[in-house]
Protein backbone atom coordinates (compact mmCIF):
# COMPACT_ATOMS: atom_id res chain seq x y z
CA UNK A 1 0.00 0.00 0.00
CA UNK A 2 1.34 3.45 -0.95
CA UNK A 3 1.64 5.82 1.97
CA UNK A 4 -0.49 8.95 1.65
CA UNK A 5 1.38 12.28 1.46
CA UNK A 6 1.17 14.08 4.81
CA UNK A 7 0.23 17.77 4.71
CA UNK A 8 0.69 19.97 7.78
CA UNK A 9 -1.76 22.89 7.81
CA UNK A 10 -0.62 25.76 10.04
CA UNK A 11 -3.28 28.41 10.68
CA UNK A 12 -4.91 29.99 13.72
CA UNK A 13 -8.30 30.24 11.96
CA UNK A 14 -10.48 27.25 12.98
CA UNK A 15 -12.53 27.58 9.78
CA UNK A 16 -9.47 27.12 7.57
CA UNK A 17 -8.44 24.03 9.53
CA UNK A 18 -11.96 22.59 9.22
CA UNK A 19 -11.98 23.18 5.45
CA UNK A 20 -8.60 21.49 5.03
CA UNK A 21 -9.58 18.50 7.18
CA UNK A 22 -12.73 18.07 5.08
CA UNK A 23 -11.24 18.72 1.64
CA UNK A 24 -7.77 17.16 1.55
CA UNK A 25 -8.30 13.54 2.80
CA UNK A 26 -10.81 12.67 0.02
CA UNK A 27 -8.10 13.69 -2.47
CA UNK A 28 -5.63 11.22 -1.01
CA UNK A 29 -3.78 13.33 1.55
CA UNK A 30 -3.32 12.85 5.28
CA UNK A 31 -3.81 16.08 7.23
CA UNK A 32 -2.23 17.20 10.49
CA UNK A 33 -2.74 20.69 11.90
CA UNK A 34 -1.12 23.31 14.08
CA UNK A 35 -2.50 26.63 15.33
CA UNK A 36 0.76 28.42 16.15
CA UNK A 37 4.29 28.72 14.86
CA UNK A 38 5.85 26.86 17.76
CA UNK A 39 3.32 24.05 17.54
CA UNK A 40 4.09 23.86 13.81
CA UNK A 41 7.84 23.50 14.43
CA UNK A 42 7.19 20.76 16.98
CA UNK A 43 4.89 18.95 14.54
CA UNK A 44 7.37 19.24 11.68
CA UNK A 45 10.16 17.66 13.70
CA UNK A 46 7.83 14.88 14.84
CA UNK A 47 5.80 14.20 11.68
CA UNK A 48 8.23 15.28 8.89
CA UNK A 49 5.30 16.05 6.55
CA UNK A 50 5.57 16.03 2.77
CA UNK A 51 4.19 19.58 2.50
CA UNK A 52 3.40 22.52 4.79
CA UNK A 53 0.49 24.90 4.14
CA UNK A 54 1.33 27.97 6.23
CA UNK A 55 -0.42 31.18 7.24
CA UNK A 56 1.79 34.24 7.73
CA UNK A 57 -0.13 36.08 10.45
CA UNK A 58 -0.25 34.07 13.66
CA UNK A 59 0.13 34.84 17.37
CA UNK A 60 3.58 34.80 19.00
CA UNK A 61 5.52 33.59 15.94
CA UNK A 62 4.92 34.75 12.37
CA UNK A 63 4.80 32.48 9.38
CA UNK A 64 7.96 34.14 8.06
CA UNK A 65 9.83 33.11 11.20
CA UNK A 66 8.48 29.57 10.80
CA UNK A 67 9.82 29.57 7.22
CA UNK A 68 13.21 30.80 8.39
CA UNK A 69 13.53 28.20 11.13
CA UNK A 70 12.29 25.33 8.96
CA UNK A 71 14.87 26.16 6.30
CA UNK A 72 17.62 25.79 8.89
CA UNK A 73 16.99 22.05 9.10
CA UNK A 74 14.67 20.95 6.28
CA UNK A 75 13.78 21.46 2.61
CA UNK A 76 10.15 20.39 3.11
CA UNK A 77 8.04 22.36 0.58
CA UNK A 78 6.11 25.29 2.08
CA UNK A 79 2.95 26.69 0.47
CA UNK A 80 1.97 30.02 2.03
CA UNK A 81 -1.78 30.65 2.34
CA UNK A 82 -2.31 34.21 3.56
CA UNK A 83 -4.64 37.19 3.43
CA UNK A 84 -1.54 39.36 2.85
CA UNK A 85 -1.36 39.55 -0.91
CA UNK A 86 0.92 42.42 -1.88
CA UNK A 87 3.90 41.92 -4.17
CA UNK A 88 6.22 42.73 -1.24
CA UNK A 89 4.56 40.10 0.99
CA UNK A 90 4.86 37.42 -1.71
CA UNK A 91 8.49 38.16 -2.55
CA UNK A 92 9.46 38.32 1.13
CA UNK A 93 7.85 34.95 1.89
CA UNK A 94 9.47 33.32 -1.12
CA UNK A 95 12.86 34.78 -0.21
CA UNK A 96 12.42 33.40 3.33
CA UNK A 97 12.08 29.91 1.88
CA UNK A 98 8.45 29.45 0.86
CA UNK A 99 7.91 27.47 -2.34
CA UNK A 100 4.61 29.00 -3.43
CA UNK A 101 2.02 31.58 -2.34
CA UNK A 102 -1.78 31.74 -2.51
CA UNK A 103 -3.86 34.62 -1.16
CA UNK A 104 -7.08 34.31 0.83
CA UNK A 105 -9.89 34.00 -0.09
CA UNK A 106 -8.80 31.11 -2.28
CA UNK A 107 -10.19 28.50 -4.63
CA UNK A 108 -9.83 24.92 -3.40
CA UNK A 109 -9.25 23.82 -7.01
CA UNK A 110 -6.31 26.22 -7.30
CA UNK A 111 -4.92 25.12 -3.94
CA UNK A 112 -5.10 21.46 -4.94
CA UNK A 113 -3.43 22.22 -8.27
CA UNK A 114 -0.57 24.01 -6.47
CA UNK A 115 -0.24 21.11 -4.01
CA UNK A 116 -0.03 18.61 -6.87
CA UNK A 117 2.53 20.75 -8.68
CA UNK A 118 4.76 20.97 -5.62
CA UNK A 119 4.55 17.26 -4.81
CA UNK A 120 5.13 16.37 -8.46
CA UNK A 121 8.57 17.98 -8.57
CA UNK A 122 11.27 16.08 -10.40
CA UNK A 123 12.64 13.75 -7.71
CA UNK A 124 16.27 14.06 -6.69
CA UNK A 125 16.93 16.46 -9.56
CA UNK A 126 20.04 17.79 -7.90
CA UNK A 127 21.56 14.31 -7.85
CA UNK A 128 20.59 13.30 -11.38
CA UNK A 129 22.77 13.82 -14.43
CA UNK A 130 19.74 13.88 -16.75
CA UNK A 131 16.63 15.96 -16.11
CA UNK A 132 13.45 15.37 -18.11
CA UNK A 133 10.15 17.22 -18.42
CA UNK A 134 7.67 16.24 -21.12
CA UNK A 135 9.61 16.57 -24.43
CA UNK A 136 12.50 18.45 -22.82
CA UNK A 137 15.71 16.65 -21.79
CA UNK A 138 18.67 18.30 -20.06
CA UNK A 139 21.99 16.49 -19.76
CA UNK A 140 23.88 18.14 -16.91
CA UNK A 141 27.25 16.50 -17.54
CA UNK A 142 27.42 17.48 -21.21
CA UNK A 143 25.24 20.63 -20.88
CA UNK A 144 23.12 19.41 -23.81
CA UNK A 145 19.44 20.26 -24.19
CA UNK A 146 17.05 18.27 -26.39
CA UNK A 147 13.54 19.28 -27.41
CA UNK A 148 11.53 16.47 -29.02
CA UNK A 149 14.82 14.61 -29.64
CA UNK A 150 16.32 17.63 -31.44
CA UNK A 151 19.32 19.33 -29.84
CA UNK A 152 19.05 23.07 -29.20
CA UNK A 153 22.04 25.31 -28.53
CA UNK A 154 21.91 27.38 -25.34
CA UNK A 155 24.36 29.97 -24.06
CA UNK A 156 25.99 29.18 -20.68
CA UNK A 157 23.65 31.58 -18.85
CA UNK A 158 20.58 30.22 -20.63
CA UNK A 159 21.55 26.71 -19.63
CA UNK A 160 22.17 27.69 -16.00
CA UNK A 161 18.82 29.48 -15.74
CA UNK A 162 16.97 26.51 -17.27
CA UNK A 163 18.78 24.03 -15.04
CA UNK A 164 17.89 25.99 -11.88
CA UNK A 165 14.23 26.32 -12.89
CA UNK A 166 13.90 22.62 -13.75
CA UNK A 167 15.58 21.59 -10.49
CA UNK A 168 12.91 23.67 -8.72
CA UNK A 169 10.01 22.56 -10.94
CA UNK A 170 6.60 23.58 -9.60
CA UNK A 171 8.14 26.19 -7.32
CA UNK A 172 7.94 29.96 -7.71
CA UNK A 173 11.52 31.20 -8.03
CA UNK A 174 11.86 34.93 -7.36
CA UNK A 175 13.82 37.22 -9.66
CA UNK A 176 16.33 37.84 -6.89
CA UNK A 177 16.85 34.14 -6.12
CA UNK A 178 17.42 33.27 -9.78
CA UNK A 179 19.75 36.20 -10.36
CA UNK A 180 21.84 35.31 -7.31
CA UNK A 181 21.97 31.63 -8.31
CA UNK A 182 23.14 32.31 -11.88
CA UNK A 183 24.82 35.73 -11.92
CA UNK A 184 25.91 36.06 -8.29
CA UNK A 185 24.87 38.24 -5.36
CA UNK A 186 26.12 41.48 -6.91
CA UNK A 187 23.56 41.12 -9.72
CA UNK A 188 20.50 40.41 -7.58
CA UNK A 189 18.71 43.59 -8.72
CA UNK A 190 19.61 43.39 -12.43
CA UNK A 191 16.27 42.03 -13.58
CA UNK A 192 16.87 43.04 -17.21
CA UNK A 193 19.54 40.29 -17.44
CA UNK A 194 16.95 37.75 -16.42
CA UNK A 195 14.15 39.08 -18.63
CA UNK A 196 16.33 38.90 -21.76
CA UNK A 197 17.58 35.40 -20.91
CA UNK A 198 14.08 34.08 -20.22
CA UNK A 199 12.84 35.48 -23.55
CA UNK A 200 15.74 33.79 -25.37
CA UNK A 201 15.07 30.50 -23.59
CA UNK A 202 11.41 30.57 -24.50
CA UNK A 203 12.23 31.11 -28.17
CA UNK A 204 14.48 28.04 -28.10
CA UNK A 205 12.51 25.51 -26.03
CA UNK A 206 8.84 26.55 -26.07
CA UNK A 207 6.48 25.22 -28.79
CA UNK A 208 4.81 28.67 -28.68
CA UNK A 209 7.03 31.30 -26.99
CA UNK A 210 4.11 33.76 -26.77
CA UNK A 211 2.10 31.21 -24.77
CA UNK A 212 4.74 29.41 -22.69
CA UNK A 213 4.20 25.78 -21.79
CA UNK A 214 7.22 25.33 -19.49
CA UNK A 215 8.45 28.67 -18.12
CA UNK A 216 5.51 30.61 -16.67
CA UNK A 217 5.69 34.16 -15.38
CA UNK A 218 4.51 35.01 -11.86
CA UNK A 219 3.85 38.75 -12.39
CA UNK A 220 6.22 41.03 -10.45
CA UNK A 221 7.53 38.05 -8.48
CA UNK A 222 9.47 35.58 -10.64
CA UNK A 223 9.07 32.42 -12.70
CA UNK A 224 7.74 28.89 -12.31
CA UNK A 225 8.79 25.84 -14.35
CA UNK A 226 5.71 23.68 -14.96
CA UNK A 227 5.45 20.10 -16.16
CA UNK A 228 2.01 19.69 -17.70
CA UNK A 229 -0.08 16.67 -16.76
Amino acid sequence: MTKKPVILVVDDEPQILRVMRASLPPRGYEVVTARSGQEALDRIRKEMPNLIILDLVMPEMSGLEVCRQVREFSSIPILVLSAKGSEHDKVTALDFGADDYITKPFSMDELLARVRAILRRIPAAEDSSVLTADELTIELDTRRVMVASQEVKLTPKEFDVLKYLVQNAGKVVTHRTLLRAVWGWSSSEQTEYLRVTINQLRRKIEPDPQNPRYILTEPWVGYRFVVKE
